[in-house]
């Protein structure tokens, strides 16, 4: 597995385990607060679901449509995620 995939599927896992607990904690006191951070690592979440789809789409072969291949896509990804955080901060 590469370093970048290693690093995407890693920060997965940890925003994935952190969505869990931060929502299990907000349903067991009722803190408004909790919940915020909550729906926060949620998108921290589909942040990390971007990233990993643009790996896999960057992988794709070469065709007539596009010949040099999809290698660059993941930049594309990278930046929709940059957007996203951006907009949302």
């Amino acid at each position: 597995m590469s370093n970048s995939r290693r690093v995407v599927f890693a920060g997965l896992a940890t925003t994935l385990v952190v969505t869990v607990a931060n929502l299990l904690v907000a349903a067991t006191t009722g803190s408004s607060a909790m919940l915020a951070e909550g729906l926060h690592s949620v998108i921290d979440t589909g942040n990390s679901l971007l990233l990993a789809l643009g790996l896999r789409r960057s992988r794709r072969p070469a065709h007539a449509r596009h010949p040099f291949g999809h290698g660059k896509e993941i930049y594309f990804w990278s930046f929709i995620v940059a957007v996203k955080v951006r907009k949302a901060s």
